[in-house]
């Protein structure tokens, strides 16, 4: 029998334990990948079996051959976890394992103990609903005047009292069992005191490793609301282009198709080559290239459109930066507003000039053209958003959603000399952990 002092300081450290091995375990990102999941292979559950008994395992271990080290052996409360959480197949497999190395140091009835726990755990957890299983907590969060009051009004079976119940009453079934035979191995105590501490110890050891990994499950559930809000906030921004450009273009042919027919015609051409792009690749980020030829072909409807003498194009495009992954449709509105607000209100017309550069891991590009600007006293992003605008405030947004801070959107503008458009972005496809990375790869693999 060991002294009381003893069997509470191993009872803190028990505690203690427990929070570091489910912290520890909880930083994993495969181990949260296979506890979260719905449904498991069977190499999945032997993987997520591993991740729990092998640690657990060796503090049997450890327990069984350090004099006095007995905090480091909670198979008991492992075994209930893997119940509830993970079934009662796997659970008797863990049992299995946790046992072994009390029936090498002669414990044998540790092994029949540990498959009962198993089973009625598993049991337990087949029956009960996952949300109650993951806000068990051993501490009653109502006066129990409140909880016999609610169980009165409302008679049900209480899942979470139920669950404490059982782990006190199988606790107290194992310190029965090794007052009766040293083959199981308990602590025990004759005071009543302790013997209560050794009982809530164990529902405790349970319910922390149960709070920490909520608490990750509820951030993971968290970030996922936010992906889906990303994803559906680029599906709309992307929404907005395709009929925004489609309409202004339409708009163009229309106006030739009475007076140059054969010049409409041409246009139309150019329109189903665009469409035909966009209708084939709807990724959220494309090489730098193929944005590009998608620009030339909507700049080859405008030169059409106003003639080659009124509107020019010059390119000063850095090699370097034509294998960039750029979010599609980055250029075409930029292109479209100098045309609409730079060039056409201007007789003669004007030049609009595309660059691209690298600068230590950052792609600058510029849309310039040589057009009236803004005029004084008129906010320059508010000044571009008038009219087609609209591209200019989707491009704005879809950089901050996909680089947050990391991207630049900078507009400058001399009046009655032109105006330029300045991108800065990381030249790489932002982190796949990143919430609004994901949602745009999401966007790409549901189409």
């Amino acid at each position: 029998m060991l002294d009381s002092r003893i069997i509470l300081i191993t009872l803190l450290i028990k505690l203690g334990v427990a929070a570091a091995v489910s912290s520890a375990l909880g930083r994993s990102r495969e181990f949260q990948n296979l506890l979260f999941r719905d449904d498991r292979t069977l190499a999945q559950t032997l993987g997520l079996l591993a991740f729990i008994c092998v640690p657990l395992g060796l503090g049997v271990w450890v327990r069984v051959t350090v004099p006095n080290f007995y905090a480091a052996d909670i198979s008991f409360e492992t075994t209930i976890l893997l119940g509830i959480l993970v079934g009662p197949g796997a659970a008797l497999i863990g049992a299995t394992v946790l046992s072994l190395p009390a029936i090498l140091h002669g414990e044998f009835l540790a092994l029949p103990f540990l498959l009962a726990v198993a089973v009625t755990a598993g049991i337990y957890g087949l029956f009960v609903d996952k949300e109650e299983v993951w806000s068990f907590s051993p501490f009653v969060d109502l006066s129990l005047y409140r909880w016999v009051r609610r169980t009165l009004l409302r008679p049900r079976i209480d899942r979470q009292i139920l669950l404490l119940v059982l782990i006190v009453a199988m606790e107290v079934l194992r310190e029965w069992t090794s007052r009766h035979s040293h083959r199981l191995f308990a602590l025990r105590s004759d005071s009543w005191g302790v013997r209560i501490a050794i009982w809530a110890c164990a529902a405790m050891v349970v319910g922390i490793p149960l709070k920490i990994w909520n608490a990750i499950r509820i951030e993971q559930s968290l970030e996922e609301q936010k992906r889906l809000l990303l994803e559906a906030r680029l599906d709309a921004l992307q929404r907005q282009i395709n009929p925004h450009f489609l309409f202004n273009t339409l708009n163009s042919i229309a106006s030739l198709v009475r007076f140059r027919p054969e010049q409409a015609r041409e246009l139309i051409v150019k329109l189903a080559n665009i469409l035909r792009k966009m209708l084939n690749e709807h990724d959220a980020f494309v090489p730098f290239r193929d944005e590009l030829a998608t620009t030339e072909d909507y700049l080859s409807i405008e030169v059409a459109r106003f003639g080659a003498e009124k509107l020019m194009v010059a390119k000063e495009i850095d090699p370097a930066t034509l294998e960039i992954p750029v979010p599609s449709m980055l250029l075409q509105p930029l292109v479209e507003n100098s045309i609409k607000h730079g060039l056409e209100p201007r007789i003669a017309g004007g030049t609009v000039t595309l660059r691209s550069r690298l600068d230590h891991g950052v792609l600058i590009i510029e849309v310039e053209d040589d057009g009236v600007g803004i005029a004084p006293g008129r906010n320059h992003t508010s000044g571009v958003l008038q009219g087609t605008g609209i591209g200019m405030r989707n491009v704005r947004e879809r950089l901050e959603v996909l680089y947050g801070d990391a991207a630049l959107f900078d507009v400058t503008s001399r009046p009655g000399r032109g105006t330029k458009v300045t991108l800065a972005f990381p030249a790489h496809t932002p982190d796949a952990d990143h919430p609004a990375a994901r949602a745009a790869l999401a966007a790409d693999a549901r189409r």
